[in-house]
């Protein structure tokens, strides 16, 4: 073993028990005085009313929850069907919380346009090593269709605030998006990701350095993007958004993954604002519960009858997931305690 690699894997073996994509490690200080009832919508973007792929976070320094997400401007009048700018020219929003539940607006992220574009999806934050890291999709421009060009930029940050310009990740392709990053038990770290030149397949890369990424074979035959992996009770679990629900896999040693049948948060919920399919999520993982935040579109809303143009909206939603036997559910309808420990 190179003393490099020794290094690395002397760094990540620390985070051994709190591998959470989204979630870095939740130290004693954060836990809530006492559980929290989680409001519906869990979010709603302020601005534009298109809150979409979200990942939290815990910042210590500030003993807050910081959320980022993806600002879509759902508020944007199409000029025909086929007009998706909307989803373009999009920025990630902030969102700030003393106790994980009730959300304020914070802005936008301060990221440099120098390596980036107008175009931000899909972020993800990771604190690795007492560094702030965050891995977009970048469009760099602004599409009124989805062929366009996409890349993941890797930046790096001190204090959740301020984004400095680090790497544009190779993954030898030209339309890659949705990255997620956990440490690896043994050292080094793994990527996961939407690959479309490979038929919207996820995909794997492995880094020691989280600079050079060696990508890895297909890891599910079912299309989707936002995937999501993390640790609970004692196994490896991904999610992934599959436009029907959303996808879960399931390993014991992060190499070998069992599809589980079926989706979760496939059928809309009955409280209003969460009347569609979930998608693209990020979980928390707290003790030996696991909270998901999806988004919602708002198709299923009775204002989407009158307003031809209300489906582009979209909200955040929070559920409690529940494991039996190796099988992850979640009743979406089901009123959500937080207990963040």
């Amino acid at each position: 073993m190179t003393n490099r690699a020794a290094r690395y894997r002397k760094a990540t073996s620390l985070c051994v028990a709190s591998l959470v994509t989204g979630l870095a490690l939740v130290p004693a200080a954060a836990r809530t005085a006492r559980p929290v009832v989680a409001p519906k919508p869990f979010y709603r973007d302020p601005v534009h009313d298109g809150a979409a792929d979200p990942t939290i976070v815990h910042d210590r320094a500030r003993g807050e929850w910081v959320m980022f997400y993806t600002n879509r401007r759902a508020d944007l009048v199409p000029e025909d069907a086929k007009d998706v700018r909307w989803v373009h020219g999009t920025a990630i929003g902030v969102a700030r919380s003393r106790d994980g539940a009730r959300w304020r607006y914070a802005g936008t992220a301060a990221i440099p346009t120098s390596c980036t574009g107008a175009t931000l999806w899909a972020p993800d934050v990771q604190r690795f090593n007492g560094q702030w890291h965050m891995w977009v999709t970048v469009v760099p421009g602004i599409f009124r269709d989805w062929n366009a060009p996409r890349f993941i930029q890797h930046l790096t940050s001190r204090d959740l605030k301020r984004w400095t310009c680090a790497d544009r990740v190779d993954l030898g392709a030209d339309r890659v998006i949705d990255p997620s990053v956990v440490a690896l038990p043994g050292g080094g770290y793994r990527m996961f990701f939407n690959d479309e030149r490979m038929g919207k397949a996820i995909r794997t890369a492995d880094s020691l350095d989280l600079v050079r990424w060696t990508v890895g074979p297909r890891l599910t035959e079912t299309p989707g993007e936002g995937p999501k992996a993390f640790r609970w009770k004692g196994a490896w679990w991904m999610v992934s958004d599959a436009w029907k629900g959303l996808l879960v896999m399931r390993s014991d040693d992060g190499e070998r993954w069992t599809r589980q049948p079926g989706y979760i948060l496939a059928d809309p919920g009955r409280a209003p604002t969460d009347r569609a399919k979930g998608q693209h999520a990020d979980v928390i993982v707290a003790g030996d519960r696991a909270y998901i935040v999806y988004f919602v579109h708002q198709s299923g809303e009775d204002r989407a009858k009158s307003d031809p143009h209300w489906h582009q909206r979209s909200v955040l939603q929070i559920a409690e997931l529940t494991e039996s036997g190796g099988v992850v559910s979640v009743d979406r309808d089901a009123p959500v305690t937080l207990r963040l420990r």
